[in-house]
């Protein structure tokens, strides 16, 4: 099989910011080859629109908020929060062609998510949760963003595949087990969601859980993913001494868990916004967990933006006809790939 190259899934949700991000200053953001402004109106909303005036292209990220309209700094075009145009300077008809798009968008789980594609489609498509996101769930948690100069689909392959953990992220989280212990994968076609799952029992622990835990010596570790195309991954993950198991009413008093949680938002068609978070129901107030947390994951998320960044670079100077090998650890990324290019050609013939 040859490197993956899926367009971009239109017509869905997709992260385009933390909700402290937007605020009545603009934030500009490429999401899907779309260039959009994002700002709040006076009442809160967040709003989304094109970041482009239609009169001379001036990005409107560049001009300057009335109230809750948006003035172009270049000519005065004024735009309405629904991309309707209100004033045109020297005249006193506005052209019927003088609106801008404006995207549907929602504030959801500390997310801030906007609509590509066809509007009209919105309601009809669920927005996945991350409910530990939310700042009373009483998971404490640790997040950012790295832009990353690569596909999107290069990204899903790296997370639904964790058996690179035991190489890139040694020392950090990876330990042998996790490339050694068989997962399964499993697929629901109608929701368009992957599941893989590696539970490892009496396996090393890497100082990332050993230090945030506290738990010596070895561990039982779970990892649950669910990812929902095209644009949430979720980590379930569980980490408890070893031959501790939840209690058959479902509690879990010994078990550690951590909830990771990955928003994979295509800025073009070779470059991924990867918004990171990882929520812990343990040590809730020790900041130095908190502080340690937050850098180790950040160290581990930047190895794989370095990676790649590398890959992305192979891929493009590799010959036609390349062809890449996939084994049994592939599974997971192969389903991915299978339901990203279903729901990208459905997209297009819509």
């Amino acid at each position: 099989m040859a490197a993956p190259s899926i367009p971009i899934v239109r017509d869905q949700w997709y992260v385009a910011a933390y909700g402290d991000e937007v605020t009545r200053t603009f934030l500009a953001r490429t999401i899907c080859n779309e260039p959009i402004v994002f700002y709040r109106a006076q009442d809160g909303a967040p709003v989304a629109l094109a970041d482009r005036c239609v009169h001379r292209r001036f990005p409107l990220s560049e001009s300057r908020l009335d109230g809750d309209k948006i003035v172009c700094g270049y000519h005065g075009f004024t735009y309405e929060t629904d991309g309707s145009c209100s004033f045109v300077p020297g005249q006193e008809r506005i052209p019927r062609t003088a609106r801008v798009t404006s995207y549907p968008v929602v504030e959801q789980d500390s997310f801030i998510w906007v609509f590509i594609g066809n509007p009209a489609l919105a309601g009809q498509r669920e927005i996945p949760r991350a409910p530990w996101l939310d700042k009373d769930s009483g998971y404490v948690t640790s997040a950012g963003m790295e832009p990353i100069r690569s596909r999107y689909s290069m990204l899903v392959d790296n997370l639904l595949d964790l058996s690179h953990e035991t190489y890139l992220h040694a020392g950090y989280i990876g330990t042998p087990e996790v490339a050694r212990t068989p997962m399964t994968t499993r697929v629901d076609d109608e929701a368009d969601i992957v599941y893989v799952s590696r539970h490892m029992d009496d396996a090393e622990c890497p100082p990332f859980y050993a230090r945030s835990t506290g738990i010596e010596g070895r561990i039982d570790r779970w990892q649950d993913i669910e990812y929902h195309a095209p644009c949430l991954y979720l980590l379930h993950s569980r980490v408890a001494p070893v031959g501790v198991p939840p209690n058959e009413d479902g509690t879990d008093p010994e078990g550690n868990h951590l909830e990771v949680t990955y928003a994979i938002t295509p800025e073009t068609d070779n470059s991924v916004f990867d918004f990171w978070a990882i929520s812990r129901d343990f040590a809730e107030d020790d900041d130095e967990v908190t502080e340690f947390m937050a850098k180790n994951n950040h160290t581990v998320v930047m190895q794989d933006v370095d990676a790649l960044n590398i890959l992305e670079t192979v891929i493009e100077r590799e010959p036609e006809g390349f062809q890449e090998l996939s084994i049994k650890i592939d599974e997971g990324g192969l389903a991915a790939r299978k339901v990203l290019k279903k729901m990208a050609e459905a997209a297009g013939a819509a």
